[in-house]
């Protein structure tokens, strides 16, 4: 890959080109100012138009994974009907012996956890759950709903930025006080107010009306942390697996000195081609930290190491699994032979989501 080409391929993800701007909202902004070494959420997108283009996914969560992250192939259907009544609801079936750990279950508890009371509806993307941030997608024929949500302290910036495309109708979602807002005819979002340190963003994709619409927002609830656990897709790494699907993912990878496979816990909830972007990123960093580590101190036989690590990246099983869904393998290869060719490129920490 070529400087051009690289510079190209963050250069799309860029929200603030003219050419670009409008297509991009909620998650994606967020995502992709990190890349761009912008402080999160202190600019915000114009609205993007009724039906936009989903581009293809390039990094990882943590430093500009597109929120439209590929769909992958599995999908486990939302509960069909959860119980009336409010308030973390309870909807796991008596008797079904589901057991999280205690770490899944943090996870979810430290986040808005809304699903959809209707059948029909399936998750098709989800990740992030670590900070305070993250994205969970649905789809139910050609209707797609998407919820990204932030820290708290973004809300006024995202609030302030709706207002442009309308006023503000208030609404409440499961107890939970918000504000609609109208982009176009078929074309909505709904800005939930801060609570438990976030605020959430629903956002419709394709093929809506507005009575389609707010029927809808009656049928979202706020469940208990099993119940969105539960309605999960089987595919969806969460925090227990983390350590055994690092490891698979992980197999043919060579590891940098001293990485702990173990201290990916950290990551979160994510589907599988977001799992990957974070598990080679993290190993893309210790090994561009460790090539960096060599050429200070002149270690030839440390360079070659990480050097040698860096170029196999394009021999790696789990980045080819995920080449044909997104463009992050070949940012990932990009970053990667620069730095063995000796020309580490501005703002690979960005792009890989180094620490």
């Amino acid at each position: 890959m070529t400087d051009e080409h690289l510079d190209r391929l963050v250069r799309d993800a860029d929200p603030y080109r003219p050419d670009v701007i409008g297509h991009l909202d909620g998650a994606k902004q967020t995502l992709l100012e990190e890349i761009m070494s912008v402080p999160t959420l202190q600019r915000v997108l114009e609205p993007p138009p009724p039906h936009p283009t989903t581009p293809r996914s390039i990094v990882r969560r943590s430093a500009g994974a597109l929120a439209a992250a590929a769909l992958f192939a599995g999908i486990l259907a939302v509960p069909a009907m959860l119980p009336d009544h409010r308030d973390d609801r309870q909807a796991v079936p008596a008797g079904t012996p589901i057991v999280y750990s205690a770490a899944a279950i943090k996870a979810a508890e430290e986040n808005p956890r809304l699903l959809i009371n209707q059948p029909g509806w399936t998750v098709t993307t989800v990740y992030g759950f670590a900070k305070q941030q993250g994205t969970i997608a649905f789809r139910n024929g050609q209707a797609e709903l998407e919820m990204n949500w932030y820290p708290a302290d973004a809300y006024d910036d995202f609030y302030a930025d709706r207002l442009r495309a309308s006023k503000p109708e208030p609404v409440t979602i499961d107890s939970w006080s918000g504000h609609l807002f109208t982009y176009s005819a078929g074309d909505f979002a709904v800005t939930l107010r801060p609570r438990d340190g976030v605020f959430v963003e629903l956002r419709t994709r394709s093929r809506w009306t507005r009575d389609t619409f707010e029927r809808l927002l009656t049928d979202v609830v706020r469940v208990d942390a099993r119940t969105w656990l539960a309605a999960l897709p089987a595919e969806v790494v969460t925090p227990d697996r983390v350590a055994a699907e690092a490891a698979i993912a992980l197999a043919d990878v060579p590891l940098p000195p001293r990485f702990d496979i173990a201290a990916l816990g950290h990551i979160g909830i994510n589907d599988p081609y977001q799992f990957g972007t974070e598990v080679t990123g993290s190993v893309g960093c210790a090994w561009v930290s460790e090539w960096l580590r060599a050429k200070r101190i002149g270690d030839d036989a440390a360079l070659k190491q990480a050097s040698d690590a860096l170029l196999s990246s394009h021999k790696w099983r789990v980045l080819h699994q995920m080449n044909d869904k997104g463009d992050w393998p070949e940012v990932f290869w990009g970053i990667a032979d620069k730095v063995a060719a000796g020309t580490p490129p501005t703002g690979y920490v960005q792009a890989l989501g180094c620490d």
